[in-house]
């Protein structure tokens, strides 16, 4: 499979909280919600389209956590993230479940390497990363990413978790799609390939 991630971004970078303000998850981040304003009905259908593409998920645990509360209580399978998630296998990056209560649901808490390249070595199509911040940083740094799409919201939040890391691997980018929506949210997916050329 191909490993996939799929980020709803800030022009400044920020990742945390796209979707509301959690005080259990983020606390004391009173920005949360940034994506909400800006979506419309493409950007919500093309990312709806998306979540069907996958043939199965990873996840870090907050985003799981998040996920398995909220759409693995749902079964409108009319609702094609609902469909996705419920219905694909899951798999969880995670050393402190033991035995996770949302249906289809594997934890990978050993060798995390060797079990994300052995899912990416599987037939299908795509392992699909949402949220999951931490995670991604992490297999960006090991070079486990095979295709990032970045969903960038036209907001400086200005506070707030950023998806990269102030330091780490260097990686040049193939830009091999890219498209605008109604309200000004862009879209940009990218293929790593080895280093940057610096001039």
């Amino acid at each position: 499979m191909k490993l996939v991630t799929n980020t709803q971004i800030t022009v400044d970078g920020v990742m945390q909280a796209n979707g509301g303000n959690n005080p259990d998850l983020d606390p004391g981040f009173e920005r949360g919600g940034w994506a909400m304003p800006l979506g419309d009905e493409e950007s919500l259908a093309y990312i709806g389209d998306f979540y069907l593409r996958a043939d199965a998920f990873l996840f870090g645990r907050r985003t799981y956590d998040l996920f398995a509360g909220y759409w693995g209580v749902q079964d409108d399978l009319t609702n094609p993230f609902v469909r996705s998630l419920n219905g694909r296998p899951k798999y969880v990056a995670s050393h402190t479940i033991a035995e996770p209560t949302w249906a289809g649901t594997t934890v990978l808490s050993g060798d995390l390497e060797s079990a994300v390249r052995d899912l990416k070595a599987t037939p299908g199509g795509e392992l699909q990363v949402h949220g999951s911040g931490q995670l991604i940083r992490w297999l960006l740094e090991h070079e486990l990413v095979d295709e990032m799409t970045l969903i960038v919201c036209p907001v400086i939040v200005g506070a707030g978790t950023r998806l990269f890391p102030e330091n780490g691997l260097d990686h040049a980018l193939d830009l091999v799609d890219q498209r605008r929506f109604p309200r000004g949210i862009t879209v940009q997916t990218c293929r790593p390939h080895g280093r940057p050329t610096y001039a």
